[in-house]
């Protein structure tokens, strides 16, 4: 599966849902080359957390899987 959106069930206040990784053909200055791609996403009760909070829990997720020498 690429990917999928996860459910919140409570008490959860937010979850995260994972898909595999997959070749793709990725286009950057007109030039094209096949990457590793994985997709994310993010379910999160507004309720109980603020979307800005989330996405900022979402760039830092993203920060350290582009760059795994942050930890």
């Amino acid at each position: 599966m690429d990917y999928f959106i996860p459910i919140i069930n409570p008490p959860e206040s937010c979850i995260l849902g994972i898909g595999r990784v997959a070749e793709q053909v990725v286009v950057e200055n007109a030039a094209m080359r096949i990457e590793p791609v994985m997709k994310v996403s993010l379910s999160a009760d507004h309720r109980i957390t603020d979307g800005a909070v989330a996405g900022q829990f979402y760039a830092t997720f993203r920060g350290i899987l582009e760059d795994p020498a942050q930890l």
